[in-house]
């Protein structure tokens, strides 16, 4: 099984990490400030940005993939921006990848977060306001750490998302081996090549435990941070 693997399928394993990481950090602040906005504030189309935050979860991945490919392409309308002016290419590279990735496990991140912060006693923050206690005061030393058990839920929730993803990184860029095949698409391909069962189990292997890992981690996090804060 493991012993099977190759190069080819190391660097994919080590591809992986690597993107669901980055996927996680840079989508994480995001998700908290949608998750507060959902959650505690009432404007003109709330409901349509809880809409397109919910909207990968029920789109076939592989539309996810094309229309990232069709925004973000060379040719894209923000891919020929992001081009001319920084010299960034995301379509076919390891970033396109995290930023698939990102995407299709925000919605993940946005409800644990979500769900954390309507469960603050807003009654506390009231009160320290008429302490007259800052915005910022009131969310740094009362409001985070009571959702930090939902944010470290989300974040390793959104982790395990990021690593398993593959319709559309697969469609958004491809499966370069070295470049931008990750567990999933490494494991498509050497379904398609006769004698790569060993290594295919080898890597399904591998996937399910950092999963399992990671789902676990996420429990015992919540837990812990709930227990420290009395809950």
């Amino acid at each position: 099984m493991i012993d099977q693997l190759g190069p080819a399928e190391w660097a994919a394993i080590r591809l992986s990490l690597r993107v669901a990481l980055v996927a996680t950090i840079c989508a994480l602040p995001v998700a908290i400030a949608v998750a507060y906005l959902l959650a505690r504030k009432s404007f003109p189309g709330r409901q349509l940005l809880n809409g397109l935050v919910h909207l990968p979860l029920v789109l076939p991945p592989v539309v996810t993939g094309y229309l990232l490919l069709v925004l973000f392409g060379r040719q894209g309308a923000l891919g020929a921006v992001l081009y001319d002016i920084f010299g960034i290419t995301l379509a076919f590279r390891w970033t396109g990848a995290a930023l698939a990735a990102a995407i299709m496990a925000f919605p993940l991140m946005v409800r644990a977060i979500r769900l954390a912060i309507e469960a603050v006693d807003q009654g506390l923050e009231q009160a320290a306001e008429t302490l007259g206690a800052s915005r910022w005061r009131i969310w740094g030393t009362i409001t985070l750490p009571l959702i930090l058990p939902g944010i470290l839920a989300g974040a390793v929730l959104g982790f395990a998302k990021a690593l398993g993803e593959f319709g559309a990184t697969i469609t958004f860029v491809a499966a370069i081996p070295g470049q931008t095949q990750t567990i999933p698409s490494a494991i498509y391909g050497l379904l398609q090549v006769p004698g790569g069962e060993g290594a295919v189990t080898g890597l399904v292997v591998i996937s399910v435990v950092l999963a399992m890992g990671a789902l676990l981690m996420s429990e015992w996090l919540a837990h812990r941070m709930s227990k420290r804060l009395g809950r």
